[in-house]
């Protein structure tokens, strides 16, 4: 009994290190098919369209480059590090790149 209860822990500790390591972020992944002021839209690769909002402190990449909002065009290949809020996804990070090759993790 007392080594099934250690392992439980064991497992427990791991799975909860690695869930925090990861930050508690969401990726989302596709090609951008729609900007605005306050969000982007998204055509994820199971080809769901996932609407993540844009908040004053998320930042840009262009490939590994800081960027801005405006160089980020529709059509472009994106990663994005959200956190759920809510109902909702708030974009922490958007790393894209522009053409055909997709944006390294």
């Amino acid at each position: 009994m007392k080594r099934r209860t250690m392992i439980a822990i064991f497992l427990l500790t791991c799975t909860s290190t690695l869930l925090h390591a990861h930050g508690g972020m969401v990726h989302v992944m596709g090609t951008v098919t729609g900007i605005s002021a306050t969000s982007v839209t998204v055509e994820t690769t199971d080809k769901k369209a996932v609407e993540v909002l844009l908040t004053e402190t998320t930042a840009f990449l262009n490939g590994s480059k800081p960027s801005n909002k405006d160089e980020l065009k529709v059509g472009d290949r994106v990663v994005i590090h959200a956190v759920k809020v809510k109902d909702s996804l708030q974009a922490h990070e958007i790393k894209f790149s522009q053409g055909t090759s997709a944006p390294t993790h």
